[in-house]
């Protein structure tokens, strides 16, 4: 029974990228739906949008998606057709973007098999589980009618715009692996482990494309560790979901700079922070700890793999979850607007209504619908 469910996860998993560019196309034509429904000086958004749909179209062909291309096309050009119907007085905008959340559910479960069994990640492969229900519920909730998700809907869009160029674009993504390579090199030399007597930085081999200078070397004996910055490792996932949630809410660009002057740097140097801590422990084995247990857990046999599930899947991304609430706080203290998408957030998961403003002493909470803001 488990195997022929791996086998499907594993087969759906080619639909992974094609998929995202429907769904960031799809959220970014119901937030420009949404716009012009509510204020008719965002109507330029629409013919925009459909401009992006021709390019997201055209990128798809160019990045070498040929056997995808015939249901990618069919999708974008659906999608093209609810946003004609607006013009008709339809109520595209809620249709589309809960097309988009059914998208987005489809998504995540093409990334299951890739989480939970190649990168043996517990929490990111129960996050990726959760989040196919999570979405199409999202969806459901849209179309009975809480028009909050919105915000939410177009946080997800923004963090596409963040994410895809990173992941499809190899100019950019080799600017970020090498330089996070780089920094955590220079800091791991600030803590005394020094090239070449400690470790070496050599390239790591990227699969159709020319090497990256990105695999730390270590020696333990006459065993060779390689430790290899991957996209992952550049914090740029964390980082989209807050530039994301800032970027859709709506509120003065002032607060949105402090906003993000308290979150994407602070992930940016805790994420050097955390290369440093499973480079140095795996490298050097410092957490070759209840071995046998280890292994089992993850399902692997090679005992030099212990430091690397303990520093990394079990401690670094458990300070992750913790560190990425921490700078929750900090980003709605400076930009409350954002309360918004927690509350939906909550409210998906246990069916109540919170008000997390009133858990805070905040007084910039987004005064009433009609009432000046004099930020």
């Amino acid at each position: 029974m488990l195997g022929p469910l791996l086998g499907a996860l594993e087969w759906i998993q080619r639909f992974a990228d094609p998929l995202a560019w429907i769904v960031v196309a799809t959220f970014l034509g119901g937030a420009a739906l949404e716009a012009a429904d509510r204020d008719a000086r965002y109507r330029p958004l629409v013919f925009g949008y459909v401009g992006l749909l021709a390019a997201t179209t055209a990128l798809v062909a160019a990045l070498g998606w040929a056997r995808f291309l015939p249901p990618a096309v069919v999708s974008l050009l659906a999608v093209g057709g609810a946003t004609l119907a607006w013009t008709r007085g339809a109520d595209a905008a809620r249709y589309l973007t809960v097309g988009a959340w059914v998208a987005f559910g489809l998504f995540w479960l093409t990334l299951v098999h890739h989480f939970a069994v190649t990168q043996r990640s517990v929490i990111e492969g129960i996050g990726a589980v959760v989040a196919v229900p999570g979405s199409l519920y999202a969806g459901y909730l849209l179309l009975r009618g809480r028009d909050s998700l919105y915000v939410l809907s177009r946080a997800v869009a923004a963090m596409g715009l963040v994410v895809l160029p990173a992941e499809s674009l190899f100019v950019v993504r080799a600017f970020l692996v090498e330089s996070v390579t780089t920094q955590t090199a220079f800091l791991m030399n600030l803590l005394g482990q020094t090239q070449p007597a400690d470790f070496t930085v050599q390239s790591g081999a990227i699969v159709g494309r020319e090497d990256l200078q990105s695999t730390f070397v270590f020696w333990d004996g006459d065993h060779r560790i390689t430790y290899t910055i991957l996209l992952a490792c550049t914090g740029v996932g964390s980082m989209a979901i807050f530039a994301g949630a800032i970027a859709a809410v709506r509120a003065p660009l002032s607060r949105k700079v402090r906003a993000f002057a308290v979150s994407i740097p602070v992930i940016y140097a805790l994420n050097l922070v955390r290369n440093v801590f499973i480079a140095l422990s795996f490298g050097q084995q410092r957490m070759h700890v209840f071995p046998d247990l280890v292994l089992t857990l993850f399902a692997a046999e090679d005992p030099y793999r212990v430091s690397y599930f303990v520093a990394d899947r079990i401690i670094a991304q458990s300070a992750s979850v913790l560190a990425l609430v921490a700078v929750t706080y900090l980003v709605v203290r400076e930009l409350p607007e954002v309360f918004v998408i927690l509350e939906d957030a909550l409210f998906m998961l246990t069916g109540t209504e919170y008000d997390l403003a009133s858990a805070f002493d905040d007084t910039r909470r987004p005064p009433p619908r009609g009432v000046a803001n004099d930020d």
